[in-house]
């Protein structure tokens, strides 16, 4: 998908779902654009200081930007050059704060009428004993938030939000207060939950894995600006930009140069550091053209001394392993390669392979960089190197 996700944008203006224009130059940088379907989760990523709960608030009616459009299902809730700007109360917007903003003198129950105004004072009580159930809190009614764990806090949070019978659900970083353990629980309630719902749920959050784990789409902010929306997977594996590499914790982006396209194998060749690299077939690029390049390090296969294989033979590239750092069940591994010694080239291997295999510090190792995953971008134009700029 193309970075300003126009399309999808146009296309929730016009029908059902959640669509978001938002644009201003002071005092908080906004040029953010992004769709969002109902039933759909769509996860807004990007450093502390890129907007994410700016924006949120902004759908909430929270904060106003200088200008811009929020429409939800067709129904307009802000539009600059219409004047039109619907105060907080009369937008059905459920939002969860990241502190989870409980009363703490109200009991589980009494949080969640706050937010049923709407209804006769008969109805409320029974209506919050259903969305106790639903986020699995039936039996707590009379608990005040200072008896709940943090994961049960959230839950009210939520229960809270879904009261108002809202159009959208915004979750602003709604798992950052819990512990790990508590929060892949989170994680599979929110999944049952989604699929109980036919809402837009816009999601803020500073992890990249949980926006992997929980999101159907993904936009990535920069200082207020919209720099891609898509699928995780797609976004991760093919960014528009160096930038967008960086800010998805891509580690192995370089600079190089197309050297030859072979559309009858469905290869381009990618000149670096002396190396002659296949890669997908991309020929939006010509050659002779400067562009820069990155593979995901999961798609950098390190060569078994044992036993090699076929598959070694893909773009091998020797070199000295320069840092190895165990994480659990994987190690990162970073090799300085010949013919390119201050761009390291990073590899997230098993732990167990790289102890088959003698991985460590010194050691010289070779590693395929498979070919489907080199993904081409446009070169950026930078003043002062960075990690990962050609020589």
């Amino acid at each position: 998908m193309g970075s300003r996700d126009g399309s999808a944008v146009d296309s929730a203006e016009a029908g059902s779902g959640l669509a978001v224009r938002l644009h201003q130059d002071a005092p908080i940088p906004l040029a953010a654009e992004f769709a969002c379907a109902p039933g759909e989760l769509l996860a807004l990523v990007g450093p502390s200081g890129s907007g994410k709960s700016t924006i949120l608030r902004t759908i909430a009616g929270l904060y106003r930007p200088g200008a811009g459009r929020v429409a939800v299902d067709a129904e307009t809730w802000f539009d600059h050059s219409a004047g039109v700007w619907l105060a907080p109360h009369r937008r059905r917007a459920g939002l969860v704060f990241q502190s989870y903003a409980l009363f703490p003198h109200l009991t589980t129950v009494g949080n969640i009428e706050t937010a049923l105004g709407h209804l006769a004072r008969g109805q409320r009580r029974a209506r919050a004993g259903q969305l106790l159930e639903l986020v699995h809190l039936a039996g707590l009614e009379a608990r005040r938030p200072a008896e709940l764990s943090g994961g049960q806090q959230q839950r009210v949070a939520v229960a809270r939000a879904l009261a108002r019978d809202p159009k959208v659900l915004l979750l602003d970083e709604p798992f950052s207060a819990v512990d790990k353990t508590t929060r892949q629980r989170l994680y599979r309630e929110l999944a049952e939950l989604r699929r109980q719902l036919r809402m837009p749920v816009v999601l803020v959050t500073h992890d990249l894995d949980e926006a992997m784990m929980l999101a159907d789409r993904m936009t990535v902010l920069h200082r207020g600006r919209t720099l891609q929306s898509g699928p995780p997977f797609e976004l991760m594996a093919q960014p528009d930009t160096p930038e967008v590499a960086r800010l998805v914790d891509l580690k192995n982006v370089f600079d190089g140069e197309v050297a030859e396209h072979r559309p009858d194998t469905g290869v381009t060749l990618v000149a670096w550091a002396g190396y002659r690299l296949e890669a997908r077939w991309q020929p939006t690029y010509v050659p002779g053209q400067r562009i820069a390049w990155a593979i995901p390090t999961a798609s950098v296969i390190l060569h078994r001394r044992d036993r090699p294989s076929r598959g070694e033979r893909e773009n091998p590239v020797p070199g000295v392993v320069t840092e190895f750092v165990p994480l659990g069940g994987n190690a990162s591994v970073a090799v300085r390669v010949d013919g390119a010694p201050e761009l390291p080239l990073f590899m997230t291997i098993p732990t167990h392979v790289a102890r088959r295999n003698r991985v460590g510090i010194g050691e010289r190792v070779t590693a395929s960089l498979l070919a489907e995953a080199i993904h081409l971008m446009p070169r950026e134009d930078r003043g002062t190197p960075e990690r990962g700029r050609a020589p």
